[in-house]
């Protein structure tokens, strides 16, 4: 299985979020805030009218969670995404490997700083970042070299030769690659120094010119696939 397959995969297994006994605004706000998830909102009512408003996430039409409607409504907006399981409420703790769709460059961005911070703070482990090429990674190079030199972090760029290797320090690996699959994908993927609740992935390609479809996690059965796979792949290394 690749990378893009891999993706396909999570795009294949739509959600339902069920809205029960809410007000035409609460509906919209969801809607609004998962517009760009593989996520399908509809309203209903019960017949009684109780208990409130509340939702109820399915996938694949088989229940996996319920929360009021006040708790999602007022966490969503300060999700995007952290990485940090605890911090999420029962439905959004279910909306990692949840399709994202049409992602900007600074949707990007921000998503891959939330997992290098949490590769920085932990300061151990082993880091996978996917740049596509290796023009893209000479942009970010000062801070993966800033990475790679933290504590016990071993750090690994991967990227297709559209330029020069860039000089870069010894502790900072760099995977030269030619496979398609790479020079299409975005990800970074972080091992959580072997603590499955550390671990956390982003992981898309590029459908569109800079626009990106693809899905986190924190799942850690998909983080060491995803690991796996790299490892697996691409051994071949570009020295220093």
């Amino acid at each position: 299985m690749s990378l893009s397959e891999l993706i396909s995969g999570v795009e294949d297994h739509e959600k339902t979020l069920t809205v029960f006994n809410a007000d035409a605004a609460a509906v919209d706000a969801l809607r609004d805030q998962f517009h760009d998830r593989n996520l399908s909102i509809r309203a209903e009512r019960t017949p009684s009218g109780k208990p409130g408003e509340f939702v109820v996430l399915a996938e694949d039409d088989e229940f996996v969670t319920a929360a009021g409607v006040d708790t999602i409504v007022n966490t969503a907006a300060e999700t995007n995404p952290d990485f940090d399981v605890e911090t999420y409420s029962p439905i959004l703790d279910h909306l990692d490997e949840t399709m994202f769709t049409s992602y900007d460059i600074g949707q990007m961005v921000a998503a891959s700083r939330e997992i290098e911070d949490r590769a920085w703070r932990i300061g151990s482990g082993t880091l996978h970042s996917g740049f596509q090429r290796l023009s893209i990674l000479a942009e970010q190079l000062d801070i993966y070299e800033r990475l790679a030199e933290k504590g016990n972090l071993d750090v690994h760029a991967y990227a297709s030769p559209d330029t020069e290797v860039p000089d870069h320090g010894t502790d900072l690996t760099i995977h030269v690659e030619r496979a398609a699959e790479i020079e299409r994908s975005w990800f970074v993927v972080y091992d959580g120094a072997g603590i499955d609740i550390n671990k956390c992935a982003l992981l898309a390609e590029e459908r569109e010119a800079r626009s990106f479809y693809g899905f986190w996690t924190y799942d850690p059965d998909t983080v060491d696939w995803i690991i796996d796979h790299l490892e697996s792949s691409y051994g071949l290394v570009e020295s220093a």
